[in-house]
């Protein structure tokens, strides 16, 4: 087998640009180089954003990008560039939005393309090689693109002019002037309560994503006592523990189901997805107390552990839907195989079926109660669980046996930040050193190697390698983790990273005109447009991060500044909020933040000690108070008095730990036992 010459891509860091680095296509990665090349042979630019673990990317990449005659039309008519959607969210989102006005629908790989400048004139997401399905062949595409440009080019431009200026509008949006008040959270739940799928879980029908963030507001709502929002969360809760989504081998969940069940998922594993659900399956136990979802929590937090993390405490990216090349060939059971080896009434458990569950093969998943299956096959149902237990850790084995799919190695800032935040809740909750520890290794690993001399936060790091400057997101969810390890730990050194980079958050994203934050910083390379992320999607947007973790640090300093660059954030989704939940769980939190009630809890005690510990887990580990954040120093501890100010002027009563509840820095009576702080807390 021949060898292919390596192409540019040969000298990223990138796992997917390296993927493509031989490609018989003449790619490009962006920068300037491309632009200019562009420019310079006056042709359009063929955009094309994956990401490494994406399965239809690779389906057209053997498909397309590895044949011969297609790339040869490529690099004959194009300037070919290709972008990593995970180090440049920045490109997506503008490009993105371009797909989506064009053809009402995105995804990836998105197949975008542009003049020399910029500007998006067409759009897609997949092309088969050959006319299908009312989509036409990629080459058929690359022909008429070509001869658009060559012949047609002034009406290239002006649609690429028209796409630019609407694609804009999301910036030129400007902050309501309308009170930001309850009602916009219970029409918000009403919506989401419509929308629920009662039999299934989750919202709407196929494709079911998990939505985490939409989950936590919901759960936010069950704190409010509204009804039913406990059913839904534990509802969706239980049904995707029991999906196919839910890998119940290995522990963590993949991307999403592609029916309505939960059953078959999209193989690919996430760090942000599995970051966000290990957080709000351990605050569905504090809500509930029910150990099913603290079991999913530490399965998911100890499968990232095991085959996410960096030597030095960071966390990868994500892990491939397919690997010899076929899709969840990894993750699927032929019947004969599980029956040999576990039986077939522990088969029957998983779902497996003789014929399969999905083309032939069998995703596990969690269908039927233990019970029935139990009494078709005439045995006990205490010894088919233990049999299932037993099964599952003999299966895992084999499995490791098999071929692994790939890792997308690289170590992304916002994610890991989201990773920091799931173990230090987690390990406070339920008691657990060694979350802590890795939630600060991860946090000491962000804050090493992805900024740079100047102090800059950087948005990805690969073997030794940091690359561009980070997003409003990057800032955002660092800032948050480093409260939330402030809040953990109490040691002063996380509050104080936390301030410095909500300054700079402050500095080089806020729209000072129009309010919230531009996703890419005021020293960053001009684009086509300057985007501003309002949606919260798979991962949170920097707007709602920002707004939520402002809010935060205002009750912690009594800064009114970080309120009003927070709210202003939530200003600009004043309308939308209510209208598109789905859309704005993130979002939704910040809100609740702001119009509900919320304490500041200033704790004077020897952290090591068994009293003060007793106050703070009454505040943090016993119920879930998300609007509650929490300071604790040792009596007479000048730097943590200086750095926080909510723990000022606060001393400890009969030289007892001491506790001080407070509402917007107006404080109640210090008490000294747990008894007397719950009462507080539930003012």
């Amino acid at each position: 087998m021949t060898t292919r010459r390596a192409n540019r891509l040969a000298t990223e860091t990138s796992p997917y640009l390296l993927q493509h680095a031989h490609n018989p296509v003449d790619w490009y990665p962006w920068g300037p180089e491309a632009l200019d090349r562009a420019t310079a042979d006056d042709k359009p630019i063929l955009l094309s954003i994956g990401y490494a673990a994406c399965h239809w990317c690779h389906v057209m990449e053997r498909e397309s990008f590895e044949d011969d005659d297609t790339a040869s039309l490529m690099n004959e008519h194009f300037v070919s560039i290709k972008v990593d959607r995970e180090e440049r969210p920045d490109l997506d989102a503008i490009y993105m939005d371009a797909a989506q006005a064009m053809t009402g629908s995105g995804g990836w790989p998105l197949t975008a393309f542009l003049t020399p400048d910029g500007r998006p004139f067409f759009a897609g997401t997949y092309f088969p090689p050959v006319a299908q399905h009312g989509l036409p062949s990629f080459r058929q595409v690359l022909t008429s693109i070509a001869q658009a440009w060559t012949e047609r080019r002034d009406e290239v431009v002006t649609q690429g002019t028209k796409i630019a200026e609407h694609i804009a509008r999301a910036g030129l949006l400007s902050a309501s002037h309308e009170p930001l008040t309850d009602e916009i959270t219970r029409t918000a739940f009403s919506r989401l309560h419509q929308s629920f799928d009662d039999e299934r879980g989750g919202f709407g029908g196929a494709p079911k994503f998990p939505q985490p963030m939409t989950l936590e507001f919901v759960l936010r709502c069950a704190v409010r006592g509204w009804e039913p929002a406990t059913t839904i969360v534990t509802t969706t809760l239980d049904r995707m523990a029991a999906g196919g989504i839910a890998d119940h081998l290995g522990g963590g969940f993949a991307r999403y189901s592609t029916d309505a069940s939960w059953h078959v998922p999209h193989f690919e594993k996430m760090l942000y997805d599995n970051a966000q659900l290990a957080r709000l399956y351990a605050r569905a136990w504090q809500v509930t107390r029910d150990d099913r979802y603290r079991r999913v929590a530490t399965e998911t937090l100890e499968y990232l552990l095991r085959e996410m993390q960096h030597a030095e405490g960071g966390f990868f990216s994500s892990q491939d839907a397919d690997s010899e090349g076929v899709e969840g060939k990894f993750f699927v059971w032929s019947w004969d195989e599980l029956v040999m080896l576990v039986g077939p009434a522990v088969a029957a458990c998983f779902g497996a079926t003789p014929e399969g569950n999905w083309e032939g093969t069998n995703v596990l998943w969690r269908p039927h109660a233990v019970a029935d299956v139990a009494a078709e096959h005439g045995v006990s149902v205490d010894e088919l669980t233990a049999e299932v237990e037993d099964a599952r850790q003999l299966l895992f084995e084999v499995r490791e046996r098999r071929v692994k799919p790939g890792t997308d190695d690289k170590i992304l800032t916002a994610w890991n930040a989201l990773a920091i935040g799931a173990f230090a809740e987690a390990g406070r909750m339920f008691g657990e050193p060694s979350y802590v520890q890795a939630a600060t290794r991860c946090a000491e690993f962000v804050l090493t190697h992805l900024r740079d001399d100047r102090g800059r936060l950087l948005r990805s790091w690969r073997d030794g390698v940091a690359g561009r400057p980070g997003f409003a997101d990057d800032y955002a969810v660092m800032t948050s983790a480093c409260l939330t390890l402030y809040e953990t730990t109490f040691e002063v050194r996380w509050f104080e990273e936390a301030v410095t980079l909500a300054d700079e958050l402050i500095r080089l994203f806020r729209d000072d005109e129009r309010g919230g934050f531009f996703q890419t910083g005021s020293d960053a390379e001009e684009l086509v447009l300057r985007p501003k992320e309002l949606y919260d999607n798979a991962t949170p947007s920097g707007n709602s991060v920002a707004a939520d973790v402002l809010l935060r640090l205002a009750l912690f300093t009594g800064d009114a500044a970080y309120e009003h660059a927070g709210v202003s954030a939530l200003r600009l989704i004043h309308d939308a909020m209510a209208g598109a939940p789905t859309g704005f769980g993130q979002a939704l939190c910040a809100l609740d933040l702001y119009v509900g009630p919320s304490n500041e809890v200033a704790i004077i005690g020897d952290p090591s000690s068994d009293g003060t510990r007793a106050l703070v887990t009454e505040v943090t580990g016993a119920v879930y108070r998300p609007n509650v954040v929490m300071a604790v120093a040792a009596p007479r501890d000048e730097r943590a008095a200086l750095a926080v100010p909510l723990l000022r002027d606060r001393a400890a009563k009969d030289g007892m730990p001491t506790a001080y509840v407070c509402e917007r820095f107006a404080c109640r009576l210090p008490v000294t036992d747990v008894a007397a702080l719950r009462a507080q807390l539930e003012v």
